[in-house]
């Protein structure tokens, strides 16, 4: 990266958006991660691998692979896995189209927790984010962090309403 000559500052507007959306997120993950924790014993973190195995085909998909769509470190998703592994929640094997690669599948158990863990988590995440802004805020939300999640490689494309995701409508994330 080249060294710049003079830092471009925020303004006094840029600034108080930026630390309400630390402040924000924070919050809301902090909350979101509670309310999962009290009402199914499964944190945030594991509820998502959860929610995007059970979209996967076979309940299955490659380490690497969920690393990325969850936009964690192999090593942070190695850490969750074995833990959601000592729970019956999820199984591991070797990849066998790649021997050098590692599958995740969900098991019923897993699947099941899941079931009993979304209604709970979807009315977390209406009370805590769905419902406290208007739908034009919520659509904007959602074009706003599309655009910065294809930064991190996410694939995501900005909910418009033109590419809707059926998948949300199942389970919330």
């Amino acid at each position: 990266m080249p060294a710049l000559t003079e830092p471009r500052w925020l303004d006094a507007d840029q600034q108080r958006s930026w630390r309400a959306l630390l402040r924000g997120s924070a919050k809301l993950f902090e909350d979101l991660n509670h309310d999962l924790e009290r009402d199914s014993g499964l944190s945030l973190n594991e509820y998502e691998v959860l929610v995007r195995l059970s979209e996967a085909d076979g309940r299955t998909m490659r380490m690497s692979a969920l690393a990325a769509d969850l936009v964690h470190s192999r090593s942070r998703l190695t850490h969750t896995i074995r833990r959601m592994e000592s729970d019956g929640l999820v199984e591991r094997s070797t990849c066998a189209m790649d021997r050098r690669g590692v599958n995740c599948t969900m098991t019923p158990a897993g699947f099941a927790r899941l079931e009993a863990a979304a209604p709970h988590h979807v009315e977390s995440v209406r009370e805590r984010l769905v419902d406290r802004i208007t739908p034009a805020q919520m659509r904007e939300l959602g074009v706003i962090m599309a655009v910065l999640a294809e930064d991190a490689g996410s694939g995501e494309s900005a909910p418009d309403g033109r590419d809707a995701d059926a998948r949300s409508e199942r389970i919330a994330s």
